[in-house]
């Protein structure tokens, strides 16, 4: 199966759903887009490696690569595997001087990974046409950590009483807004009317 190259586009929080953090991976030479719901502390760690923040002591993610690093692995690559039931499941492909090895990893965590090693991230195709957003404009800005903002509009209302059609027009406002947790949750009530 052919790899799909991506890069990490968006970071944004919520505030619609306290502690829920997207972080938004992008098709390099694409329009598609992918978003991943993770957590606080993870999307902290991804935004200090972004960010090139150098804490006092070193976080989890920073500790594994000084350990990485002390026995000569490196992070060759991360894919984003499979995805089954809305969870996204992931490799790092590791490689030291005698080996190559594959290791499961949370997406979120191999993710924070990658940043710090400078490593490229893949996906399948399949993973991206079943869990992705296609963008029609993309200006190629990268907004490392934004905050979403969610109209009132698309904050209440019940995603299955909404036709097709306003489901679709709903998902291009709120990701206008960048509220890509909420575009998550119209995305799957969009894929799923597909699958009837």
């Amino acid at each position: 199966m052919k790899k799909i190259e991506l890069e990490i586009v968006a970071l944004s929080h919520s505030i619609t759903q306290t502690h829920s953090y997207a972080v938004v991976l992008g098709e390099v030479n694409g329009l598609r887009r992918l978003p991943i719901v993770i957590g606080g502390f993870e999307a902290q760690a991804i935004a200090v490696a972004l960010e090139k923040m150098n804490p006092s002591r070193p976080l989890t993610h920073d500790l594994m690569k000084n350990f990485m690093n002390a026995f000569i692995i490196d992070l060759q690559e991360i894919i984003i595997c499979d995805l089954q039931e809305g969870i996204f499941y992931s490799k790092l492909v590791c490689v030291s001087e005698h080996d190559t090895v594959e290791i499961d990893s949370r997406t979120s965590d191999a993710l924070a990974l990658a940043v710090r090693f400078g490593c490229p991230i893949y996906t399948y195709d399949n993973i991206l046409e079943s869990a992705g957003i296609l963008m029609e404009d993309s200006t190629g800005k990268k907004k490392i950590v934004k905050e979403a903002v969610a109209s009132e509009s698309t904050g209440s209302e019940d995603l299955k009483t909404l036709t097709l059609e306003e489901l679709n027009t709903l998902l291009n406002d709120v990701l206008e807004q960048e509220d890509y947790i909420r575009a998550i949750a119209i995305r799957d009530e969009i894929n799923s009317r597909r699958k009837r």
